[in-house]
């Protein structure tokens, strides 16, 4: 492929709910573009951007992947990213670094729930957007039906630029708006231009009409012209649109079925003509404020929004360029993290294929191997002029598991296959838990952690057992006590001796652990007095008749015994947590709980459905705050018992439409009758 000017380069990424093409369409796009001399089919497994097995497998996407082409004397990167909820970081790094977002809608389902999700992200990145009507040769296919959907959800910006010709298992082609002229397609997906049906011509020129009155509106001498004339020229339409696109107030549709290679050339054409280049859009800001435009001739600066693992040439990082040229063989300055890497050749990857640039431009994307201390979010730059870039947050990962290896031994093999995918996938998150003695996975759902697993085994040879999740419960004293810890062996030879007296209470919730040295006329000597507390602290720790870490309690040693020969560090050390059994049968013990604070955003209608539930899951409401556009937060303080997984329950509950977000907040006391099934539960797996 041959280098292009950053003016004629287009970033675009693929975005929608899963199942609505996105994949279909880019293999059509790169067959129409000559870039494939095949049309891959997801029902074959042959598809130039699902090339992963688990994709090939299961049908659908799971990672992002860069697929360019090239069309009329300009290069158009295609970032198709998956459109399952499980997969939303791969979708929020892909969109950070597009500069215009397609949004494939099905026209047999409609309007989506990810959809929705990633336009309200666009808007968050003021990214400019287009629409394409997918799938409308299917049984029960609509364009009408999806258009009032569009323009209910997203407002009148929407703005058709073609209309279907033929309507379900008719539909053969489109009628462009902006030419009032009607296309077919045969099978090989070639135009041929025919006469507007008489029974579609009003409809056209309404929606024509509707088109240049909203094309008018950006400009006030076209507008001038416009009501003096009645009409505008191709030119001016294309140039207000181009415009209308950049400031993301003009959303152009178009209409068509990937698989039968109708409407994408009309597409490709308006992404060319009026879709934003590099140069179009708003210069690159750093952490610090500075900024530089996408131009050749400014310092170098790239983003890296994406990292694999490729079992051949080793790790491979994609990243766009936003200022500068990136050349390969040489030295590249890592500004994140303020060190020099080593790289060899830079590249374009189509689907899994590499293939070599000599350097990527201002605005192009691009991909390096092997660099060892680079990962997602990291920014390149020039050494002489660092700048760094916002990184890439990843979504926070809502759904945990406990994981073992099947094979004893395997732990560093384990350890070392979950780091690699965590730079390949950072929403991922892996964490051990001391208090639950479990190695916890955290991700977005059943199926991103399902597939990680399975790349784990089949990448390095790792399998993964899920072991049952534990909640960390805690436990403190429900009462006070004076205790005794004795430990006292002598039955001949160097003998154990060692007493101490104490007394115990519970203090308020977060004051922790508090030690207190009440020792007079030398009772216990000093040195053992630590050790006493030594003991103390191991005991609350092993969850003193419960098994779960005991917290927020007070010690007072008062009195003791020594003996000058058999006494010891050890000796004392088992007679501090001696004395803690005793205070635990005295003083009687209450379990606790993790709490969390539950945040969820949900459309308005779910809202009653969502209060329920939580208070089924013994959460406390706190409020409701309207967010706007018919969403709304739910707001609760619930056990963290309740909620391990409630990214599906939610899922499930609003038809995903609702997401959340937590936080821990306190440790609070497990009713009764939950905690003796706690308890019961504990001890039987300790058994």
């Amino acid at each position: 492929m041959k280098s292009y000017p950053t003016e004629n380069i287009r970033n675009i990424v693929l975005v929608g709910h899963g199942g609505s093409g996105k994949t279909s369409l880019t293999e059509a796009m790169l067959f129409c573009s000559g870039a494939t001399t095949r049309l891959g089919k997801i029902t074959e497994g042959n598809t130039v951007s699902d090339f992963d097995e688990e994709e090939i497998r299961k049908g659908v996407s799971i990672s992002t992947a860069l697929a360019p082409i090239e069309w009329q004397d300009h290069k158009i990167n295609i970032l198709d990213a998956p459109g399952y909820a499980d997969f939303i970081g791969e979708l929020r790094a892909a969109m950070r670094v597009a500069d215009l977002a397609v949004f494939v809608v099905s026209g047999v389902e409609g309007l989506e729930v990810q959809t929705q999700v990633a336009w309200n992200y666009a808007i968050e990145l003021g990214l400019p957007r287009i629409i394409f009507v997918n799938k409308l040769d299917r049984e029960n296919s609509s364009f009408r039906r999806t258009l009032d959907q569009l323009r209910e959800a997203f407002g009148m910006g929407i703005a058709p630029l073609s209309l279907p010709l033929g309507r379900e298992h008719d539909f053969r082609g489109v009628i462009s708006v902006i030419d009032a002229g009607a296309f077919s397609y045969d099978e090989a997906g070639s135009v041929s231009e025919e006469p507007v049906p008489e029974d579609r011509k009003e409809r056209l020129e309404e929606v024509r009409t509707s088109l240049l009155d909203s094309v008018a509106e950006t400009n006030d001498e076209l507008l001038e012209r416009y009501l003096e004339s009645g009409e505008l020229t191709r030119d001016e339409i294309v140039h207000s649109l181009h415009d209308g696109l950049s400031q993301a107030t003009i959303f152009p549709v178009f209409v068509g079925s990937a698989t039968k290679l109708i409407g994408l050339d009309r597409m490709l054409d308006a992404i060319v003509a009026a879709g934003p280049s590099p140069l179009d859009r708003p210069p690159i800001e750093s952490e610090t404020g500075d900024t530089r435009s996408s131009k050749p001739d400014e310092p170098m600066s790239a983003l890296v929004f994406k990292t694999t693992s490729d079992p051949y040439v080793g790790r491979v990082s994609y990243f766009r360029v936003y200022s500068g040229v990136l050349k390969g063989e040489g030295t590249i300055h890592n500004s994140s993290k303020r060190i020099d890497e080593r790289v060899g050749h830079v590249f374009t990857m189509r689907g899994k294929n590499q293939e070599q640039l000599d350097a990527i431009v201002a605005g192009d994307i691009g991909a390096a191997a092997k660099l060892v201390h680079t990962v997602t979010g990291d920014t390149l730059a020039d050494k002489g002029a660092p700048m760094v870039l916002p990184t890439i947050e990843p979504p926070e990962p809502l759904l945990p598991k406990a994981i073992a290896p099947k094979t004893k031994g395997d732990e560093d093999k384990l350890m070392f296959g979950l780091q690699r995918l965590i730079e390949e996938d950072p929403a991922l998150r892996l964490a051990r838990n001391d208090e639950t003695h479990q190695t916890i996975l955290w991700g977005m759902g059943d199926a991103h952690l399902t597939g990680i697993l399975e790349r784990l085994k089949r990448k390095f040879n790792v399998e993964v057992e899920e072991v049952p999740f534990k909640v960390p419960y805690r436990s403190t004293l429900r009462g006070k006590a004076d205790a005794l810890g004795r430990h006292v062996k002598q039955s001949g030879g160097h003998g154990q001796y060692g007493i101490c007296n104490v007394r115990v209470e519970p203090v308020a919730r977060g004051e922790g652990f508090i030690f207190e040295d009440k020792i007079f006329g030398g009772s216990i000597p000093n040195q053992w007095i630590l050790s006493v507390e030594k003991g103390v602290r191991a005991a609350l720790a092993n969850g003193v008749g419960t098994g779960f870490n005991m917290i927020d309690v007070k010690v007072e040693l008062y009195d003791g015994k020594f003996h000058s020969v058999d006494s010891s560090d050890m000796a004392f050390q088992l007679a501090g947590s001696q004395a803690m059994r005793d205070a635990v049968e005295k003083a009687g013990v209450t379990l606790l709980e993790p709490v969390w604070t539950v945040e969820v955003l949900v459309p308005e209608e779910f809202t009653g459905d969502i209060m329920g539930d939580l208070q089924k899951r013994r959460g406390i409401p706190e409020g409701i705050d309207p967010l706007g556009g018919g969403r709304q937060i739910v707001r609760a303080k619930v056990p963290f018992a309740e909620v391990t997984h409630y990214a599906t329950d939610l899922r499930s509950l609003t038809g995903g439409q609702g997401t959340f977000s937590w936080s821990f907040s306190h440790y609070q006391e497990v009713p009764h009758d939950h905690a003796q099934k706690v308890l019961e539960a504990a001890k039987a797996g300790s058994s």
